[in-house]
């Protein structure tokens, strides 16, 4: 509804129905209604649209003449199974000294969205594209996403390029950036690479393996320079043929990932320190830097109190020993039961990542100089690098000035809703997982503490549900924000994170994106 009128003698304003979006508790509606809440385009304008149409899937011979061709060169992609975007591609080809030439291939979405077409205009206005539980709200229209600049198996495609010369150790000699064109020969997907990793046969064996010691070497650097070890960990479900979730998986971070995030970190390092590092006798470039402060001192002591209540101590005496400290503590407590719960807080203790103009460098990866230039499909900071990456290696004159701070701020408030997006979406769909276990009980580990109650996530399902305050039977419980704890006016009993419960579910509210949770207690 949009708001045309509210007279200062009215209580309420009035509007008219600008759009009608179905009926509430469908999935499509409920996603829908979640895009909308946030200011999220779920559809293209028609003008978008007729300009990605006209985007053939043949490259120009003319232009091919002027990239260096990578065609006959072995190169693959590695990505979740269901992906349809490919931005990016790994070249490997054995030089003659000895050493390994590495390619870093990424989507050329430059060369086909110019700067002020409306397509152009789109992608800011969306600034990356949205992954639900059931559907990918993408920045760029599917003519471009899934075709065009989609780094597709057995297609020959435009590339924005890093390319390295290493040795076995990860040592990098020489590096070269610029505009390619190649061919990716085969698709993998992270569980086909995790199982040639694990010493299965398959294609590519060597070049896999080769690739897969390298970023091992990378990330052992990494983290000895101080970056934070965060494994990541992401709820999915399994849809039936009617769009309901019919299974819960938790994927984690395995070998396959870390082999292609440590290459895909090595091109947006090095892109940045290339194009932004100080250098004589001349202004710094315009750019887009992907930074991280410092931990607050304040919200590490409160992850302190939180740990105590493990039996963990910490020295946080320093932002130095906080990386440190933190990833020795994951490190010894990998295989308990509350690894899970103690990263993710770890996580929430850490300031957020944004986009700036100033840099300031990246705490969570020990980097002094990061951008984000390996995924142009879906993210529009990544575009705007490629374009001044390429004015700088051309020695054009750089377009971007005092605005890029605009589209910073902007593009890093529209991650922010994206995130929030897909938070409600994997909430909505967690309520309709449990719908069906309404009045069973399942075992928990109470995962959050507030002044209304505690939340519960629950061990065999990883939903997460609340039982309110005024609920928890025995007593007359409050928060005790001190100590960060619930506890009992008479009986003194305690409820902390961490702690086992066994948990019945009481109500589900699929359209409020809540499980009401009630205490089962002997």
């Amino acid at each position: 509804v949009k708001i045309t009128v509210w007279p200062k003698s009215s209580k309420n304003p009035y509007g008219e129905v600008v759009e009608v979006l179905g009926k509430p508790g469908s999935n499509d509606v409920e996603m829908i209604s979640i895009l909308c809440n946030q200011g999220i385009d779920y559809k293209f304008p028609q003008e978008v649209l007729a300009e990605a149409e006209v985007i053939g899937l043949d490259l120009d011979p003319e232009e091919v003449k002027t990239r260096r061709d990578f065609r006959n060169i072995t190169t693959f992609t590695i990505d979740p199974v269901d992906a349809r975007d490919f931005d990016d591609a790994l070249s490997f080809k054995r030089l003659e000294n000895g050493n390994i030439e590495i390619g870093v291939h990424i989507a050329d979405v430059s060369y086909y969205v110019r700067p002020g077409s409306a397509m152009d205009k789109e992608a800011l206005k969306r600034s990356n594209s949205v992954y639900l539980v059931d559907r990918v709200v993408p920045m760029l229209p599917e003519q471009l996403s899934n075709m065009a600049c989609s780094l597709r198996p057995n297609e020959d495609k435009f590339s924005f390029s890093a390319v390295f010369e290493m040795d076995e150790n990860g040592k990098v000699y020489n590096q070269w950036f610029g505009k390619t064109v190649i061919h990716s020969d085969r698709r993998f997907s992270y569980e086909e690479a995790q199982e040639i990793i694990e010493g299965k046969d398959g294609d590519f064996k060597e070049e896999i393996l080769i690739l897969d010691k390298i970023a091992k070497i990378l990330r052992k650097a990494r983290l000895k320079h101080g970056a934070l070890s965060i494994e990541s960990e992401e709820m999915r479900f399994k849809l039936d043929e009617t769009g309901h979730p019919s299974e819960v998986i938790i994927k984690t971070s395995k070998d396959a990932h870390k082999l292609i995030e440590e290459f895909m970190l090595l091109a947006n390092k090095k892109v940045a320190m290339f194009v932004a590092e100080p250098k004589k006798g001349r202004d710094p470039v315009p750019f887009v830097f992907r930074v991280h402060d410092k931990p607050d001192v304040a919200k590490i002591a409160l992850f302190n109190v939180f740990i105590d209540k493990f039996g963990y101590k910490l020295d946080f005496t320093t932002p130095d020993q906080i990386a440190g400290s933190i990833n020795r503590l994951l490190d010894d407590i990998r295989l308990k039961n509350e690894y899970s719960l103690i990263q993710t807080m770890a996580i929430r203790s850490m300031a957020k990542a944004t986009y700036e103009t100033t840099n300031i460098g990246h705490y969570g990866l020990a980097f002094d100089f990061y951008t984000h230039f390996t995924s142009p499909i879906r993210r529009y900071a990544d575009l705007v690098v490629h374009r001044i990456l390429q004015e700088e290696l051309t020695h054009k004159k750089h377009r971007y000035g005092k605005e890029l701070d605009d589209v910073c701020k902007r593009i890093s408030r529209m991650e922010r809703k994206a995130v929030e997006a897909e938070r409600e979406s994997t909430k909505y769909f967690q309520t309709l997982f449990v719908q069906d276990h309404i009045g069973e009980e399942f075992t928990g580990t109470v995962s959050g503490i507030a002044e209304f109650g505690l939340f519960v996530k629950m061990d065999e399902n990883y939903c997460e549900g609340m039982v309110p305050m005024n609920e928890i039977p025995g007593d007359r419980f409050y928060f005790d924000a001190e100590k960060y704890r619930i506890i009992g006016g008479k009986t003194k009993k305690e409820y902390n994170f961490g702690d086992k419960v066994r948990v019945r579910i009481y109500e589900v509210h699929p359209r409020k994106r809540q499980i009401d949770l009630e205490l089962v207690v002997d």
